[in-house]
C-alpha cells in the first residue's frame, strides 16, 4: 500500500479522498489554489501544498505545478477525482513516467474510452450495445453525411468525439438543417475540445440515463455494482441521482452489466469506472464511458457497502478486487441531491460567504461537503458545494428521509439549488420514478418563477 497519496483536485471530492486515506492510514497531501486557501480539506491536512492562483488553468489544470507538488512532498501516487485532469490521457502518461502511480485506468484506457468514437468501436467489438448512428467520425463529403443521416432516421444528433459534459451536441431534424449543424458542431469541437471530429447518432425522443459502476484491478478481475438512474438532469447536468433504476427488471440490468464488465477485460481496464447508457423501450445503448469515480459514486456505496474510493486506491497499489461478483449484493434504496451555490429556478451562480451551514443528520443519511459557516464560495469554480445523500430499506423510504433531510438543511449567505430539491421530492411523476432525461427540463418550463 502506499504510505502518501497527493489530492489533484478541490471541493467535496478532495475531502472525500482525504477522508478514504486516514481511514487507510496513508498520508493525504492536499493541493489548492490561492481561491481555495480556507476550504476544509486544507484545514484539515497533514500537507498541504499552494500550486497556483485562482484560475484553474494556472493551478488545479496546470500539470508542472502538480507535479512538482508530489516531488516536493514525496507523494507516490496521485489521484485525480473527477473533472480537471481526471480523464486526461496526457497527465496520467505524465504522473507515471515521472514516477509515480497514477490511481485510474492506463492512459491508453483513458485515449480509448476519452474518444467518443473509438469508445463507441471498442463496445461494438464488446458486445455492448450503441445507438445506432455512424460508424466512425463523419466524413467531409456532404452527400456522404446526408446519406448517413437517411439509414439513421431523423431526428439525430451531431456529437463532439472530444467532447463531454453536455457541451458539443447539437439535435438536428431535418436534412435541409443538417451540413450547417454538422459545420457549426465542428468548429465549436475544435475550439473547446481541440479536436474538430464529430460523429451522428439517432436522437432517442424519451430515453432515461442509466449507467453501470464498475471496478478492475490489474489482474484481470472486474465486477459491476448495479446500477445509477440519472435522468434528472438540466442542460445535460445531471441535478438527482438514484440507485437502483426504478422499474428496470433485474435480469435487464444483469445482462448489461455483465457486457460491461467483458469490455473492461477486453481493453484492460483498471480503477473504477462508469458506462453510461440510454435506456428506452427496454433498450440499453452505450453514449459512453467516465473513466474516473462519479460525482454520484455514493449512492452505490450506500446500497452495495463497498467503497470505491478505497477500492480505487487498493486496485492502483496492485492488489486485487477483495470481492467477486456473487458476493457483490444491493440492499435498499439511495437518493443523492446535488446542492449547489445558485438561484434555484434562474440558476445564475452564487458565489459569496456562508453566513450559516447546517447539515442535516439521522438514520441513513450523509452530507459530502467541504464547507462550513463562514466558508468563502469562489466564483472561479464549478457550483457544486455538495451532495446530500440517502438510503431507505425501499425507493419510499429514501424519498422520505431526502425530505426530511432538506428541511433540515439551513444555507445562509448564498443563494442555493435546495427549494428546487424540495419541490423535486414532492412531484408526482418523480415519486413514481422512471422519469425521462427531458422531464426536468420540461418541469423547469411549466414552473417558471
Amino acid at each position: 500500500m502506499f504510505k502518501k497519496i497527493l489530492i489533484a483536485n478541490r471541493g467535496e471530492i478532495a475531502l472525500r479522498i482525504q477522508r478514504a486515506c486516514r481511514e487507510m492510514g496513508v498520508q493525504a497531501v492536499v493541493v489548492y489554489s490561492e481561491a481555495d486557501r480556507e476550504a476544509k480539506y486544507v484545514k484539515l491536512a497533514e500537507e498541504a501544498v499552494c500550486i497556483g492562483p485562482a484560475p484553474s488553468a494556472q493551478s488545479y489544470l496546470s500539470m508542472p505545478a502538480i507535479i512538482s507538488a508530489a516531488e516536493v512532498t514525496d507523494a507516490e501516487a496521485i489521484h485525480p477525482g473527477y473533472g480537471f485532469l481526471s480523464e486526461n490521457a496526457d497527465f496520467a502518461e505524465r504522473v507515471e513516467k515521472s514516477g509515480f502511480q497514477f490511481i485510474g485506468p492506463t492512459p491508453e484506457s483513458i485515449r480509448i474510452m476519452g474518444d467518443k468514437v473509438s469508445a463507441k468501436q471498442a463496445m461494438i467489438k464488446a458486445g455492448v450495445p450503441c445507438v445506432p448512428g455512424s460508424e466512425g467520425e463523419l466524413p467531409d463529403d456532404p452527400a456522404h453525411i446526408r446519406r448517413i443521416a437517411k439509414s439513421v432516421g431523423y431526428p439525430v444528433i451531431i456529437k463532439a468525439a472530444g467532447g463531454g459534459g453536455g457541451r458539443g451536441m447539437r439535435v438536428v431534424h431535418t436534412e435541409a438543417a443538417l451540413i450547417h449543424a454538422v459545420q457549426t458542431t465542428k468548429a465549436e469541437a475544435a475550439a473547446a475540445f481541440g479536436n474538430p471530429a464529430v460523429y451522428m447518432e439517432k436522437f432517442l425522443q424519451n430515453p432515461r440515463h442509466i449507467e453501470i459502476q464498475v471496478l478492475a484491478d490489474q489482474h484481470r478481475n472486474a465486477v459491476y455494482l448495479g446500477e445509477r438512474d440519472c435522468s434528472m438532469q438540466r442542460r445535460h447536468q445531471k441535478v438527482i441521482e438514484e440507485a437502483p433504476a426504478p422499474g428496470i427488471p433485474r435480469k435487464l440490468i444483469d445482462k448489461i452489466g455483465e457486457r460491461c464488465v467483458a469490455a473492461c477485460k477486453r481493453i484492460g481496464y483498471r480503477g473504477a469506472g462508469t458506462f453510461e447508457f440510454l435506456y428506452e423501450k427496454g433498450e440499453f445503448y452505450f453514449i459512453e464511458m467516465n473513466t474516473r469515480v462519479q460525482v454520484e459514486h455514493p449512492v452505490t456505496e450506500f446500497i452495495t457497502g463497498i467503497d470505491i474510493v478505497k477500492t480505487q486506491i487498493m486496485v492502483a497499489a496492485g492488489e486485487k478486487l477483495p470481492f467477486t461478483q456473487r458476493q457483490i449484493g444491493i440492499r435498499g434504496h439511495a437518493i443523492e441531491c446535488r446542492v449547489n451555490a445558485e438561484d434555484p429556478f434562474k440558476f445564475t451562480p452564487s458565489p459569496g460567504r456562508i453566513t450559516m451551514w447546517h447539515a442535516p443528520g439521522g438514520p441513513g443519511v450523509r452530507v459530502d461537503s467541504h464547507v462550513y459557516t463562514n466558508y468563502f464560495v469562489p466564483p472561479n469554480y464549478d457550483s457544486m458545494i455538495g451532495k446530500i445523500i440517502v438510503h431507505g430499506d425501499t425507493r419510499e423510504q429514501a424519498i422520505a428521509r431526502m425530505r426530511t433531510a432538506l428541511a433540515e438543511m439551513v444555507v445562509e449567505g448564498i443563494n442555493t439549488n435546495v427549494p428546487l430539491h424540495r419541490e423535486l421530492m414532492v412531484d408526482a411523476k418523480f415519486m413514481e420514478g422512471g422519469t425521462n432525461i427531458h422531464y426536468l427540463e420540461h418541469w423547469l418550463t411549466d414552473h417558471k418563477r
